[in-house]
C-alpha cells in the first residue's frame, strides 16, 4: 500500500499574472492526467484476478475498536498537527467525523481503494494506511476520495467506479488541487 509522503506543491509564485497562471494551468493538467491515466490503465488491465478481484464483506474493512482507528489516524501526522486535526472514521455509511479539530487539517485511515483504479491490491480488506490532509487538501482532494468510498460502500464494481470517475472527470465534478495541497502518507 502507499508508505511514503506524497507532496502535491506548485511553487508559490508572487507575480500572479501569466507565470502564476501557467503553474496553475500545468497543476491541474498534470492531476487531471495521473488520474485519466489511472482508469485508462485499469480499463487496460481487463477481468480482475487474484485474491482481491472483488470487495470482501464491509465488516472486513471497518476497524472493531473506534479509540485504535482515531490513534492511526492521528500517526499520519505530527502531534502538533493531528492533536487539533478533524479525525475521520469509517463506519457502513461512509467516513464520519469521530473528532472535531481545529486546525483545518483531516486525519482518517484509508482503504485499499484509495489508491490507484488499476491497483491489484485495490479490494485488500487489510490495506490500510494512514493520511492526513492540510486545510488545501481537505478541501479540494479528500472529496474525491469520499466520493469514491461512498461508490464502494453503494456496491459499486471497479469497472463503475473507473466509469464513474472517467465521467466525473469529463463533467469537471473532480476539482484540481489547491496550491500548496499537502497530504503525508
Amino acid at each position: 500500500m502507499l508508505n511514503r509522503v506524497q507532496m502535491n506543491r506548485v511553487p508559490k509564485v508572487q507575480d500572479t499574472g501569466s507565470v502564476g497562471n501557467a503553474a496553475r494551468t500545468t497543476a491541474a493538467a498534470l492531476t487531471i492526467s495521473l488520474i485519466a491515466l489511472a482508469a485508462v490503465g485499469a480499463a487496460r488491465a481487463g477481468a480482475e484476478t487474484g485474491p482481491y478481484a472483488t470487495m470482501a464483506p464491509i465488516e472486513q474493512y471497518l476497524m472493531t475498536n473506534q479509540a485504535d482507528e482515531i490513534a492511526q489516524a492521528r500517526s499520519a501526522a505530527p502531534p502538533s498537527i493531528s492533536d487539533d486535526a478533524d479525525v475521520l472514521i469509517l463506519d457502513r455509511r461512509g467516513y464520519e467525523t469521530a473528532v472535531k479539530g481545529k486546525n483545518g487539517f483531516v486525519c482518517l485511515v484509508q482503504r485499499a481503494w484509495f489508491s490507484g483504479l488499476d491497483d491489484t491490491e485495490f479490494w485488500n480488506p487489510k490495506g490500510r494506511a494512514p493520511i492526513c490532509f492540510n486545510p488545501q487538501g481537505a478541501r479540494s482532494v479528500l472529496p474525491t476520495y469520499l466520493k469514491r468510498t461512498n461508490w464502494v460502500l453503494a456496491g459499486a464494481t471497479r469497472a463503475e467506479i473507473i466509469a464513474r470517475t472517467k465521467a466525473a472527470l469529463a463533467a469537471n465534478e473532480i476539482p484540481t488541487p489547491e496550491v500548496g495541497t499537502i497530504t503525508s502518507i
